[in-house]
């Protein structure tokens, strides 16, 4: 019975350290400071294999970032398994042994949990007097006679590029940061900064950050430097290179002994000719130049099996809801519809869902609210498309449910999701009580109705006479511009723009919402889109394919930014509309200039 027992025993021994080994916890094996961040990481052999990591709570520690996540090389024997290194920021609250517990992963189905551990804390003030009796052991400020400068240098000045990865899918982030490693007196000056050509970059960390950490290399500790930390999405496939950032530094070194603690300044454009000959007494100053090498990353095309006719480029792992703002409207209220996607993944290369609204219903282009995580890697947080959109009439209306495709790296394949449908109920127009008559309105608002709709027969009546009238304006004004002639199948300018300009004297959300539209058809006929292809993005690339230069995008979305307030909003437009409609005319002739 013993025996047997022994021999269960031992085989649960040996299951919990074969699981420890292809899942273990690492941490600092020198003393960690409060108040000062170091790093926990959470290692599985097989990262293939591994999902749903599960970070455990810290007791006794602030989570300053992350998880992170790194993949390390595969194994030449096995290219399929590659490590996975989970790393999370911490940052000791009180002394003495502090625990550190394991986390939980999912490997081929079966949780298994690293192993717990330990970080012994010291405060602040114990560090810096261990930190003194290691500068008078060893200070790197005090240059020895005989000394090889430039090797002193080398060792204790250096910089570096990390990446979580080098292999990645189109639209899946790779993290880059560019940290400076010092241990002397020095001031650096970045000289360039490397390129990101093929990739979107979402800034997480700058200069401007002063994020700044020990690390020991070695056994040396090293004032550590976040010069950038970003995230990069590729846009297409193929191979890619992050370029090398470079670093012009001044070093300065004491000929004698002195026991003091180095520091380090960073910025972009410090070193010049002024500070050249500001040594201290009995020091002296060296300058060296540094870069990190080249990265190349190896995007994979996203598979062609199976991809869903919605997919537009959404990689990651997503959610989707969809509802109104308010259900239940008059004919007369803003009405706005909110698409919410959330997760993680790609944010930043998102195009806006497409709504297939019901017989009945107009929709505008969206506009776009980000609550999205800095300083997590990938992106985690959610983006809201709020569509503004209109009813002709009243009645139930149903916008159908809204589908959205994205590709999972993780898993390597599709994913389509959709939301419920959006039931609107539209009202009749608010009108005045039955006891009131037309010809004595005893309300201002019925008032202002009945004028409206007087100036709405109006229009209809004498549009004709109101537009030649105005046209005429706009032509005096503009006796310069020759309208370009095109064929009979294409909408001219004038015909574009006749509507917003009947509306001239009119209410300013009218004017702006016709002119809006006017300028959406206009791009529409020109550049051939329709449907979810009408948008900002998909206008700004088509004008720059076309040769179109970026003032005239950048004018024309200023107008359009413009017209969303005119109509959106309450704020009372200053803008002379007979101004922004002869300026709105000229970008589009300019802009059919330039597709003759």
């Amino acid at each position: 019975m013993k025996r047997t027992v022994g021999f269960i025993l031992l085989i649960l021994f040996s299951v919990a350290v074969k699981a420890q080994k292809a899942f273990r916890t690492i941490v600092p094996q020198e003393q960690v400071v409060v108040g000062e961040a170091f790093q926990v990481q959470y290692i599985v052999e097989d990262g293939t294999a591994a999902e749903n990591f599960i970070t455990p709570s810290f007791p006794g520690f602030k989570i300053v970032t992350g998880p992170y996540i790194y993949f390390g090389a595969a194994p030449k024997n096995n290219q399929q398994k590659q490590s996975k290194n989970f790393v999370i920021t911490l940052e000791p609250l009180t002394t003495g042994k502090l625990f550190i517990p394991g986390a939980i992963i999912t490997i081929n189905g079966k949780p298994i949990k690293s192993n717990n551990d330990f970080v012994q804390a010291i405060t602040k003030e114990a560090a810096a007097k261990q930190s003194n009796k290691e500068q008078l052991t060893g200070n790197e400020y005090f240059l020895r006679p005989g000394e090889d400068v430039q090797e002193k240098i080398r060792q204790n000045l250096f910089l570096k590029v990390l990446v979580d990865k080098r292999s990645c899918f189109v639209g899946e982030p790779v993290l880059a940061i560019f940290k400076l490693y010092s241990r002397l007196e020095s001031k650096s000056d970045i000289v360039k900064n490397p390129g990101f050509y093929g990739f979107t970059v979402h800034d997480m960390v700058n200069l401007a950050d002063k994020e700044v950490a020990t690390e020991k290399i070695n056994g040396k500790l090293y004032d550590v430097h976040t010069i950038r930390k970003v995230e990069l999405y590729p846009l297409q496939a193929g191979l890619f290179t992050i370029d090398a950032m470079e670093i012009t530094n001044k070093v300065e070194f004491s000929r004698s002994a002195v026991n003091k603690k180095t520091e380090q300044e960073i910025i972009e454009g410090l070193l010049s000719s002024n500070d050249e000959g500001s040594a201290k007494a009995n020091t002296e100053e060296f300058e060296s130049t540094m870069s990190t090498e080249p990265v190349n990353i190896n995007v994979k095309p996203i598979t062609a099996n199976a991809k869903p006719a919605s997919f537009d480029g959404a990689v990651g792992l997503f959610t989707i809801k969809a509802a109104a703002v308010k259900n239940k409207l008059s004919k007369e209220e803003g009405h706005v519809l909110e698409i919410t996607i959330s997760g993680k993944g790609n944010f930043v290369q998102l195009n806006a869902p497409a709504v297939q609204w019901p017989v009945g219903i107009e929709g505008f282009e969206p506009t776009v609210i980000d609550s999205l995580g800095k300083n997590i890697s990938p992106l985690t947080g959610s983006r809201t498309y709020r569509y503004a959109f209109a009813a002709a009439n009243p009645g139930n209306y149903t916008i159908p449910p809204i589908s959205f495709s994205f590709f999972n790296p993780d898993s390597g394949s599709y994913k389509t999701i959709n939301s419920s449908a959006v039931l609107v109920t539209v009202t009749k127009t608010i009108t005045a009580p039955a006891t009131e008559t037309i010809e004595k309105p005893t309300d201002k608002g019925n008032g202002k109705s009945e004028l409206l709709l007087a100036l709405v027969a109006l229009i209809s009546g004498i549009g004709g006479l109101l537009w030649y009238a105005r046209n005429k304006k706009i032509t005096a004004s503009q006796h310069k511009i020759q309208l370009i002639e095109k064929e009979s199948t294409t909408l001219s300018i004038e015909d574009i723009l006749t509507p917003a300009t009947i509306l001239l004297p009119g209410d300013d959300k009218d004017f702006y919402f016709s002119l809006r539209k006017a300028i959406w058809d206009f791009l529409g006929n020109r550049f051939h889109l329709s449907g979810s292809e009408m948008s900002k993005e998909k206008i700004v690339t088509r004008m720059k394919e076309n040769g179109i230069t970026n003032n005239v995008t950048e004018e024309l979305q200023l107008i359009l930014q413009q017209c969303e307030t005119g109509i959106f909003t309450n704020i009372t437009m200053s803008d002379d509309k007979t101004d922004v409609l002869i300026k709105t005319k000229t970008l589009l002739e300019k802009i059919n200039q330039s597709l003759l």
